[in-house]
């Protein structure tokens, strides 16, 4: 929302991928982090076999240095590594080199790497929700993998049916 002073989340998406009482984990969907994957790859000696041009995404400002993967059942099925986390339905959470090292030998267009994560502290995002900071809508695979990044944010509005000329800075529940 327009209210959110914070340069790292304006008209950002961020998938949440855990909350509980202790905080609460997201990546931003819609932002690169400059990097290439065969770059970032190749720092870690593996060897990337997808597009020359794949891109990281920027997954928030916290930790820059570590990485995320989203990535669809076709490399959850694959996946010898068992910290697997289920976002939603055909959406996969994972922050371990084997599941890099798989993407990275078969990249597929359901999956997406990340640097950096958003994260909340206790009841931190709660009291950003109650002073309208945020919109909340459902989380889906093709939003993840099937919407440009440049377009996520008016996509997600739009399917919400708001028009993002109207959002004003204002404070309550939207």
């Amino acid at each position: 929302m327009p209210q959110l002073q914070d340069p790292n989340f304006r008209r950002s998406v961020v998938l949440l991928v855990h909350h509980d009482d202790s905080g609460t984990f997201g990546l931003v969907l819609n932002r690169t982090a400059s990097v290439l994957a065969s770059n970032l790859c190749e720092s870690l000696g593996i060897h990337w076999q997808g597009e020359t041009a794949s891109e990281i995404h920027w997954g928030g400002p916290v930790q820059p240095n570590t990485g995320w993967a989203l990535f669809d059942e076709s490399i959850a099925n694959r996946s010898e590594e068992g910290d697997l986390s289920c976002v939603t339905d055909g959406l996969f959470f994972a922050g371990s080199l084997d599941v890099l090292r798989q993407i990275a030998r078969s990249p597929a267009s359901d999956s997406r790497l990340f640097l950096g994560y958003a994260g909340w502290g206790p009841g931190q995002l709660e009291m950003e929700m109650s002073e309208g900071a945020w919109l909340v809508a459902p989380a889906s695979a093709e939003l993840v993998f099937s919407v440009d990044p440049e377009e996520l944010w008016e996509h997600v509005l739009r399917r919400l049916g708001v028009d993002p000329a109207t959002l004003i800075a204002t404070r309550g529940v939207h």
